[in-house]
């Protein structure tokens, strides 16, 4: 049974089914006695630059090739590869190298999809950055395409890797702090987005983020991570979705909203806003889940439980909590939930490469991946349109 049948017999949805330890079919290349998959890098600016000295550091990984349009981008890529890595500047000639065993996408948002069906066409593995693919037919594509390959597709929310962000939700699933009943998430920053341009023809291809047509802005760049953490929480898509946005701080051309503010309504009833502000930096990357016993505040790799004043525990080292102290963020006690952890990129980067020979679904695939590209882009027309959106996808 496909597994699109199954959804539609069993009646639940895709957020809710997927459990990342499905069996995929037979893998199509067999490694050398030491399972080192090499892996070309196609994209070689901030993140996929930043992606390659981990993938140096994961044993099973070479990084054999890497590939940017822009020359600068790419001297930087190779500088920062293996000595014997190629180079290219089109990625369909990295994709014809059939020594390169998958690829890792971090090009602009509205490229990914193009080099991923390609990639898939080309018989590769593909860990596709975040957020998964821009516009409905896009993601579609991805999802059938990948729904009928062999090759393993995870898309790039490395919180959903996190050890302790896997801890904390079954925290909430078990109960913890009661009822949930809401989620506040922020990801603010004081800065600029822009980047130097050795020559103006080159803005959009740098700058690309500012601009509608490459990118989504601070909701597929930013609270896209939040968004599939709290689908992954309730394992429910939103049901109505609104929101505003504008460029009221940084007026130099460009077209994506410098700030948003984003309101989910999901069909159990519980809600979610998303801020994003980009010239004030208070409490910078924040989610906070609201439940009737408690609440739980999560940054990018620390977390505190709340107990609300009926529910006060007296815990000590049980479960992964530890003894009460105060903490700056709230008010009142806050117990601090201790996991151990790597940090989730090179964690994500590691689920990908014992994905690829374990030969399993990825915790976050293409699936996961497709539900938050669709509610980002829900958010979009809500914000551009000004208007509200419905979950009929």
């Amino acid at each position: 049974m496909k597994r699109r049948e199954f959804i539609t017999k069993s009646g639940m949805t895709t957020a809710g089914i997927i459990a990342g330890t499905a069996t995929l079919g037979a893998i199509t290349k067999t490694f050398g006695s030491n399972n080192t998959i090499n892996i070309g890098v196609i994209g070689t600016g901030d993140r996929g630059g930043g992606m390659i000295p981990a993938l140096n550091e994961i044993e099973g990984f070479h990084v054999s090739a890497v590939c940017d349009i822009l020359p600068f981008r790419l001297e930087q890529g190779i500088s920062k590869a293996s000595n014997n890595a190629k180079a290219y500047k089109n990625y369909k000639e990295l994709l014809d190298n059939k020594d390169v065993d998958a690829i890792l996408i971090a090009t602009p948002f509205s490229t990914h999809a193009p080099i991923a069906l390609d990639a898939l066409d080309a018989g590769k593995h593909i860990y596709c950055e975040k957020t998964m693919a821009k516009g409905f037919a896009g993601i579609n594509s991805l999802v059938e395409k990948v729904s009928n390959s062999k090759s393993i597709f995870q898309t790039g929310h490395q919180y959903h890797s996190s050890k302790l962000y896997k801890h904390v939700v079954d925290l909430i699933k078990s109960g913890e702090i009661g009822k949930i009943t809401s989620f506040e998430c922020q990801w603010n920053r004081n800065g600029n987005w822009r980047r130097p341009v050795p020559e103006p023809s080159l803005e959009r291809a740098v700058n690309w983020r500012m601009y509608r047509e490459y990118s989504g802005g601070l909701v597929a760049e930013l609270s896209s991570h939040q968004i599939d953490f709290i689908h992954w929480v309730l394992g429910e898509n939103p049901k109505k979705i609104m929101g505003t946005g504008g460029i009221d701080f940084w007026k130099d051309g460009r077209e994506t909203f410098d700030n948003i503010h984003l309101l989910f309504e999901y069909p159990s009833g519980v809600k979610a806003q998303f801020t994003c502000l980009t010239n004030n930096a208070l409490g910078d990357y924040q989610i906070k889940v609201h439940g009737s016993k408690g609440t739980i505040l999560l940054d990018y790799d620390k977390a505190w439980i709340y107990h609300e004043k009926s529910y006060k525990k007296e815990l000590a080292n049980v479960d992964g909590v530890s003894g009460a102290t105060v903490n700056s963020h709230l008010q009142g006690k806050a117990y601090p939930i201790e996991v151990s952890h790597l940090n989730p990129s090179r964690q994500a980067l590691v689920d990908f490469r014992d994905a690829i020979l374990d030969n399993k679904q990825p915790i976050s695939n293409v699936y996961t991946g497709a539900d938050t590209a669709r509610a980002v882009q829900l958010s979009l027309d809500a914000m551009y349109n000004e208007d509200i959106r419905y979950w009929k996808v």
